[in-house]
């Protein structure tokens, strides 16, 4: 049987696990403090539980998501069938000193090692501290487009 949009054991699925582990810039959305949403680009990094963010203290992002905040995060596959991770969760916010480790592993999941390592290097030269957001997923699914499609467009090929 196939998992239920929102069940997060679709997370453990290997659909989502490529996506959680490529080096496709996840898509963030949340809410604006004047309450109109923004979507943006960002990098990841997926510790088996939880989405991590690193981004720097004056980061717009910063001003409008603290903890609590509700948001969403897509990655998705650039090629024909699209694969789609959808996560919906709430944030969590602190500060570490220098780059978030997380944004280490990230950097170098999308760099490459010494890529990687060069871009950390810089990014702690520029910044002191960083702002770790931590989404712990609430609900989830996976599109792939092969087996499982958005509900209008099952909905349409069983007749409904």
């Amino acid at each position: 049987m196939a998992i239920q949009a929102g069940d997060l054991a679709v997370l453990t699925d290997p659909v989502a696990q490529e996506l959680l582990q490529s080096t496709i810039p996840a898509r963030l959305g949340y809410v604006w403090r004047d309450g109109t949403p923004r979507v943006i680009p960002i990098w990841f990094h997926w510790n088996g539980k939880e989405i991590v963010l690193g981004t720097p203290q004056k980061a717009p992002k910063v001003h409008a998501i603290s903890t609590g905040s509700k948001v969403a995060l897509s990655i998705d596959s650039t090629t024909w069938p699209y694969k789609v991770l959808q996560i919906r969760g709430t944030a969590r916010v602190d500060t570490v000193n220098g780059v978030a480790p997380e944004y280490a592993k990230a950097a170098e999941r999308y760099m490459g090692a010494e890529g990687g390592r060069a871009w950390v290097g810089q990014v702690g030269s520029m910044f002191p501290a960083m702002t770790r957001i931590t989404i712990t997923p609430e609900w989830a699914t996976v599109l792939d487009f092969e087996q499982r499609f958005p509900s209008a467009i099952a909905a349409a090929m069983a007749g409904r």
